[in-house]
C-alpha cells in the first residue's frame, strides 16, 4: 500500500471519528449535563431489565446506574440503592420499578436525589408498606404461579412470566426474565416506609395500562395520591422492556426539570 493511499484512508478514519463524536454531541441535550439517573429493579428481576431503557439515557448525555438490588428486605434494597446514589457526581433521578417503588420512596430522601420516576410500581405513603397499600385489592390469580421456599424467598413460574408478568415481549425473552429473576424475600412487603420522599421531591409515573401483575387502575389511584405527572402506555407490567422509548422518554422529562 503506497504512502498516499494510508494518507487517504487515515483521512477518512479520522473524518469519520469526528463525524460520530459530532452526531453523539447533537444528540445529547444541554438541560441534561451532569445529571444521573438510577434505576432500581423491582422483584422476580436484576438490573438487566432496564437494559432497553440505559442507551437511550446515555445517547442523551446522561450518567446512568443500574442497582443489583439484593431483595432481602426493604432495608437491604434501600441500602444498595443509597450506594450507587452516593456515588453519583450532580443531581439524580432515582427511577423505581413494580417493588422498587417502595424502594425509592424511602432511598429518595437521600439529598442527592431530585426527583422521583415510579414505573407501574408500588407508592406507599409514611408509615405504610406494599401491603398496606393493597388492603382490599382481590388476589391476583398469578398468584397461584408464585413459589415460597423453606427461608420465605419468592419466584414466579415460568407460566406467570410469559402470561402475565411478561406478556407483551417475546416467548423468549419472558423464559431469559424467568432465568434471571431474582428471589424475594416474603417479609419485604411488611416493611414500612419511614418518610415518604414523593412529599417533598417532584414525581413521575408511568402507568402501564395492560398490567397483569400491578392494576392499572390501582397505579392511577397511587399516582394520584402523590401529585406525580403521569404518562400512560400501552403495556404489561414491563414497559421499559416492551415499550422502552415511552419510559426513557418519562425518565429525561423528570431530567430536565431535576435542579
Amino acid at each position: 500500500m503506497n504512502t498516499l493511499l494510508k494518507k487517504g484512508l487515515l483521512s477518512l478514519a479520522i473524518a469519520g471519528g469526528l463525524l460520530s463524536v459530532a452526531t453523539a454531541q447533537a444528540a445529547s441535550d444541554p438541560d441534561l449535563a451532569g445529571k444521573n439517573v438510577v434505576l432500581v429493579h423491582g422483584a422476580f428481576a436484576d438490573g438487566s431489565s432496564w437494559n432497553k431503557v440505559i442507551p437511550l439515557l446515555e445517547a442523551k448525555g446522561l450518567h446512568v446506574t443500574s442497582v443489583q438490588n439484593p431483595l432481602t428486605s426493604l432495608g437491604d434494597d434501600v441500602s444498595a440503592t443509597t450506594r450507587a446514589i452516593d456515588r453519583q457526581n450532580g443531581p439524580v433521578v432515582l427511577v423505581g420499578h413494580s417493588w422498587a417503588g417502595s424502594v425509592i420512596t424511602e432511598a429518595g430522601n437521600n439529598d442527592k436525589v431530585k426527583a422521583l420516576v415510579y414505573v407501574a410500581a408500588f407508592a406507599p405513603d409514611s408509615g405504610q408498606s406494599a401491603n398496606d397499600i393493597q388492603k382490599g385489592l382481590p388476589a391476583p390469580s398469578w398468584v397461584a404461579e408464585l413459589h415460597k421456599d423453606a427461608a420465605g424467598f419468592l419466584t414466579l413460574s415460568d407460566k406467570a412470566m410469559v402470561e402475565n408478568f411478561a406478556p407483551d415481549v417475546s416467548h423468549a425473552q419472558a423464559l431469559v426474565l424467568a432465568a434471571t429473576q431474582g428471589p424475594w424475600y416474603s417479609g419485604c412487603l411488611d416493611e414500612k416506609i419511614g418518610h415518604a420522599a414523593w412529599h417533598d421531591k417532584p414525581s413521575w409515573y408511568v402507568v402501564s395500562t395492560k398490567d397483569q401483575i400491578v392494576p392499572t387502575s390501582f397505579q392511577m389511584k397511587l399516582a394520584k395520591q402523590i401529585g406525580a405527572t403521569t404518562l400512560d402506555v400501552d403495556a404489561s407490567h414491563v414497559p421499559m422492556l416492551s415499550k422502552p422509548q415511552e419510559v426513557a422518554a418519562a425518565i429525561i422529562s423528570a431530567a430536565r426539570q431535576a435542579k
